[in-house]
């Protein structure tokens, strides 16, 4: 899976775990810059589309019913 493929409602990991002990986040918002929120303690932070892509480590595909 190509890591340009994240759409709204992803889960993320990232490379490195957040303070909070917690490695996977939601994605909230699309386009030059993305929005996440942690899965564990349910900060949001703002990272650049560029940023976003080097610290990906795998894409988690929400579920569709």
């Amino acid at each position: 899976m190509m890591k340009t493929d994240i759409q709204l409602n992803d889960i993320v990991e990232l490379k490195k775990a957040h303070p909070c002990g917690s490695n996977k986040w939601r994605i909230l918002r699309t386009g030059a810059d993305f929005r996440l929120e942690c899965l564990g303690c349910g900060h949001k932070i703002m990272l650049t589309r560029n940023d976003l892509f080097k610290k990906v480590k795998n894409v988690l595909k929400e579920d569709k019913d």
